[in-house]
């Protein structure tokens, strides 16, 4: 066979293996490209993320195909190469994967454990039933993370004189792992709670003389709108208490209403809502109420644990936009700021 033979086959051998090298790099290319593309979704679903959960045990193959089938990557087969090849270990575990990324993310994504974590942002004021339906999108459902928080191994271990945590969970902002237990869910909010309250002027230790002012705290929280107003409302509540008058908080009417009737919350109290015969009832009954009302924040504590000294009474709202109250401290000075807030907002405000 002369040179030129010899240089031509080469030639050709060299042209059909870089023919096969650039339809194995396209191959690649187009297999570990995102389900979605552009915006065009080829899936069902769309862009978004999709909670995909890797149960304990499951072998590269299964994970694979399961993500194909939820049509998360293009080929199961494909990424069960690339696992191989790339000896990628795949975690048990939940993960927020998104079909915009290309199956060696999301296969990275699973061999890292970097398992979906929902930042979770519960507010003051929110009650037990409320607190617990903000969990749901990490996977725990309402009533368990309610029968968590009425353990009463728990209760104990944190000296909780009561039925439940509630008025102990302490409203935050919580990173959750997807999947995380109910009870760890709980336990997190009830440390953080000791955690803060512990740094607070007045923190009276734990148990009894606590859980009173807890429930204190639970009223003032639903009851100020301004910071400042806080110490007074909880220093007009204690003076009530002294004398063994009613604490006659609208707050603890609208518990009643939706937290143990069910009820949706009114626009407006009725003299038949005050009237209503429950212990939560601080127009019919003095004294604190049987427990907490809501999971009160830093200032509600604060002003539970170091009330303004004061000689009122009474308050009433005088200026909704504001949200600020008039501090009275006999009844007849409280009608009379009625009377002059009615006539003011009558006059348009001037």
């Amino acid at each position: 066979m002369n040179v030129k033979k010899i240089f031509a086959l080469f030639l050709i051998a060299a042209g059909v293996l870089l023919a096969g090298s650039c339809a194995a790099v396209l191959a690649f290319s187009n297999l570990n490209k995102p389900v979605t593309e552009n915006g065009n979704s080829l899936s069902a679903g769309s862009s978004g993320g999709v909670l995909f959960t890797v149960e304990s045990g499951s072998s590269v193959k299964e994970i694979t195909a399961d993500l194909e089938n939820t049509r998360l990557i293009r080929s199961g087969l494909f990424a069960h190469f690339y696992s191989r090849f790339f000896n990628l270990s795949l975690k048990a575990g939940t993960y927020m994967l998104s079909p915009s990324a290309s199956t060696a993310e999301i296969l990275r994504t699973i061999s890292e454990g970097d398992i979906a974590v929902f930042k979770i942002t519960v507010p003051e004021g929110l009650t037990l039933s409320k607190t617990a339906g903000l969990f749901s999108e990490a996977g725990i459902r309402a009533e368990d993370f309610i029968r968590a928080a009425k353990d009463r191994t728990l209760l104990s271990e944190f000296n909780i004189p009561a039925s439940s945590a509630e008025g102990y969970l302490f409203p935050d902002t919580y990173f959750v792992s997807y999947g995380t237990s109910s009870e760890r869910a709980v336990r997190m909010m009830v440390s953080t709670f000791f955690e803060k309250a512990a740094a607070l002027e007045g923190f009276p230790g734990r148990g009894e003389d606590l859980h009173d002012k807890v429930i204190l705290a639970s009223i003032v929280e639903r009851e100020y709108r301004v910071k400042e107003e806080a110490p007074l409302i909880a220093g007009v509540f204690v003076n009530r208490l002294k004398i063994n008058m009613g604490l006659q908080s609208c707050a603890t009417i609208e518990y009643i209403i939706t937290e143990i009737m069910g009820r949706e919350h009114p626009e407006r109290l009725t003299a038949q809502d005050i009237a209503v015969e429950n212990d939560y009832n601080t127009y019919l009954w003095a004294g604190l109420p049987p427990g907490p009302i809501s999971n009160p924040g830093l200032t509600a504590l604060q002003a539970a644990f170091s009330p303004a000294k004061t000689k009122y009474f009474y308050f009433r709202l005088n200026d909704n936009s504001s949200g600020t109250h008039t501090f009275t401290v006999s009844l007849d000075d409280h009608i009379e700021a009625g009377r002059e807030i009615y006539l003011k907002q009558a006059a348009g405000g001037k």
